[in-house]
């Protein structure tokens, strides 16, 4: 059996509406007129649209533009969209106006709609709480959007990303004071160059890591300035002088950071280049990790007939055909994160350049597209510090073997015997399958005893 319709109205008239449902004629609309992929505007926009009705109906309330009685209704009713109790109201797609105008009304209706039921009248009515009138008061979806994106992915940052990321860095800095000791052979041109340690190697990692939280927090702290106050176009007509501040004052009861108005709205409105900034800092992020990543997926390649100096936690069988097989599994996951979020970076990119004149219509692809990123990154590299990092152990065997079999030790000779004759002894040893110090011995170029003394890894670290 069908489900019961009513008949809602909006500008440009009437529209039929499933019953049950607390959306209006403009969210309707959007359902029948952008059948476009399947990616839903992300939950954490959802929430932080809750959050930022919720304020302006507060400032609306101190400013005196809105009976107290009506915004107090408003602000009850933000707590249900805040708390994921209205999340099935929200349906719509990604891929809609620019703006997030839709997006936008859709909070107004079902949060007209959610207090118009709870006082037992005609939802759809549109009294006593108008959408645009009463819920949207002082605001534009011109200025609500990208204040949700900031709010948004600031504090998913913050709460997630930023934590994950910090216990990755410390589980790298454990790793590199376990293998401080570890002498093993360099690789430069991913040939055998001059000895380090493997605790060197992972302070490599531990430092561009950090480099990368650095990056983020810095980029991050770009996000708590918002356009709220902006309105249609950032002079902030149809809202009442110091809503800006106000606002940010009844937001920052309910969120982590602490949010402050954009010291220029119409840049706010027309631009998004802090979250351009933000998205690159995860594409850095993501280039780094690819590095480190493969990095020891190589040295860990094998288990016999490659690298095999690191031995990774065996979680899954490898292969469908060949038993025994254990494969970099983590690695591969991460790495295939670590692309979608470069690919991300660069949808981002182009949608940020293309802000034409006094808005940015990029605004749900921008927004998804970062939140998408940051959701993958923390839960890749968490899964990979879990699942993988902290199982990682040293084949101190294979390792010893690599460094003793080594011709780049020969270095080490180069201020005894000269550039050219160290040389000749790498050739010999070589061309022959000889050691180095057999190779110097028969063309009688250092003495053993000299030999011995001089080519000690420990003293070329």
């Amino acid at each position: 059996m069908a489900n019961k319709k009513r008949i809602e109205f909006d500008s440009l008239g009437s529209k039929k509406i499933d019953k049950n449902k607390l959306w209006g004629a403009q969210t309707q609309r959007s359902l029948e007129n952008f059948i476009i992929g399947s990616e839903k505007i992300p939950l954490e926009l959802i929430v932080a649209l809750g959050q930022q009705k919720k304020a302006a109906a507060e400032a609306n309330i101190e400013l005196g533009v809105i009976d107290k009685k009506l915004g107090s209704f408003i602000s009850k009713a933000c707590d249900d969209i805040i708390n994921l109790k209205l999340i099935d109201e929200f349906p719509l797609l990604v891929w809609q106006t620019g703006s997030g105008t839709q997006t936008n009304m859709n909070a107004n209706e079902v949060i007209s709609n959610h207090i118009i039921k709870k006082l037992k009248g005609r939802i759809g009515s549109k009294k006593p709480i108008h959408p645009n009138d009463h819920v949207n008061l002082s605001q534009s979806s011109n200025d609500t959007f990208p204040t949700i994106m900031h709010v948004a992915i600031n504090e998913l940052s913050i709460k997630n990303l930023i934590p994950n990321l910090k216990e990755l860095i410390k589980q790298f800095q454990k790793k590199k004071k376990i293998f401080q000791n570890i002498i093993k052979i360099g690789r430069t041109h991913t040939q055998d160059a001059t000895p380090i340690t493997l605790g060197d190697e992972f302070s490599a990692f531990c430092s561009q890591l950090q480099a990368c939280l650095n990056r983020i927090e810095v980029s991050k702290s770009e996000l708590k300035y918002l356009a709220q106050g902006g309105t249609a176009v950032g002079s902030g007509i149809n809202a009442p002088k110091k809503f800006d501040k106000v606002f940010c004052k009844y937001l920052n009861k309910l969120t982590i950071d602490n949010y402050k108005p954009s010291q220029n709205k119409f840049e706010s409105l027309a631009s998004h280049d802090p979250l351009i900034n933000f998205s690159n800092s995860l594409k850095t992020l993501s280039i780094s990790l690819l590095k480190i990543i493969n990095d020891i997926r190589f040295l860990a390649s094998g288990p016999r007939s490659g690298l095999g100096e690191l031995i990774l936690p065996a979680n899954e069988p490898g292969s469908s055909i060949m038993p025994g097989k254990i494969n970099p599994t983590q690695i591969e996951a991460l790495s295939m994160v670590c692309v979608q979020v470069i690919g991300n970076s660069t949808t981002v990119d182009i949608a940020g350049s293309n802000g034409h004149f006094q808005l940015n219509a990029y605004k749900p692809v921008i927004a998804f597209n970062i939140i998408q990123s940051v959701n993958l990154i923390n839960d890749g590299i968490k899964s990979f510090n879990k699942n993988c990092l902290k199982g990682i152990k040293a084949n101190k065997i294979r390792i010893d073997n690599h460094l003793n079999n080594s011709l780049m030790l020969v270095t080490a000779l180069n201020k005894s015997i000269g550039y050219d004759n160290a040389a000749k002894i790498a050739k010999k040893a070589f061309n022959e399958n000889l050691t180095l110090k057999e190779a110097a011995l028969k063309l009688k170029l250092i003495s053993e005893k000299d030999f011995d003394k001089i080519v000690d890894p420990k003293k070329m670290i």
